[in-house]
């Protein structure tokens, strides 16, 4: 059985990125919705939050969760491409705050077919989007020795 995801310092995390309550915002890194559901309830009708992600399927699960809230936006992607998303949408220097809380979440360490699990068998996978680049077998089964060493060396801690 999974255990549910609990998001830590949330009230935290929240209260010290809120400035205007009908301002605009971003989670960079919205997960399953933790930060997002904390910060939407203590917005005003009038704020918007954008969600970002690289996961598919966090994407797909906050627009079922979210549906009915019509603040926020969801957008798969990385928030390493914020600049390019922000000036896409005519929303430079708009910002009132953005949340980022990063590392891998719980489900993708709980759930085996993501390839991030340490407690169960898998196809190893390890992207957070599963729709772009190779996973991490195909990258093994194609890479030289050479690359592979450097990779370990370089990440394996």
């Amino acid at each position: 059985m999974v255990a549910e995801h609990r998001t830590v310092l949330l009230k935290e995390a929240v209260e010290a990125l809120m400035i205007d309550a009908s301002g605009f915002y971003i989670d960079g890194t919205f997960g399953r919705g933790g930060h997002t559901a904390e910060l939407l309830s203590c917005l005003s009708e009038n704020a918007v939050v954008w969600a970002i992600d690289k996961d598919p399927r966090a994407i797909s699960e906050g627009r079922a969760r979210f549906q009915e809230d019509g603040r926020l936006k969801f957008v798969h992607g990385s928030f390493a491409d914020l600049t390019t998303v922000l000036s896409a949408e005519g929303k430079v220097g708009e910002l009132s705050g953005v949340l980022l809380d990063l590392g891998v979440s719980s489900p993708q360490l709980d759930e085996a077919e993501r390839g991030f699990s340490f407690m169960r068998d898998g196809p190893l996978d390890m992207r957070m989007d599963t729709t772009r680049g190779l996973s991490a077998a195909e990258w093994i089964a194609s890479a030289d020795e050479k690359d592979i060493a450097q990779v370990i060396k370089d990440y394996g801690e």
